[in-house]
């Protein structure tokens, strides 16, 4: 996967001490993704527009809203989370992801 004329935002998103980091990247008509990676840890993350989630490598194991069950995700994979929502992780092994923001 190649993204062409795009703009990278240089500072890093650090979240969990530093066990989750992203980096911005916009493209010409404004939208955004973030290309990140996730060490081994749970972690809750709330949204306030859509999200694509695709996971590059390794795996996620996923709570999405309003779901009592735990649905894991590999590489390969997508799932989208609603928008003004929140979503739990449990991340067994270093997971290397792409954020979609659908506004």
């Amino acid at each position: 996967m190649n993204f062409e004329n795009v703009t990278a935002v240089k500072k890093a998103n650090v979240y969990f001490d530093g066990k989750v980091t992203s980096r911005t990247i916009i493209f010409p008509d404004g939208s955004k993704k973030t290309l990140g990676v996730m060490l081994p840890g749970e972690y809750e993350f709330g949204t306030g527009v859509a999200e694509i989630m695709e996971v590059l490598g390794g795996s996620m194991s996923v709570q999405l809203p309003g779901s009592d069950e735990w649905q894991t995700f590999t590489e390969g994979q997508a799932y989208n989370v609603p928008a003004n929502s929140k979503f739990k992780l449990k991340i067994s092994e270093v997971a290397d992801y792409c954020c979609s923001f659908v506004e």
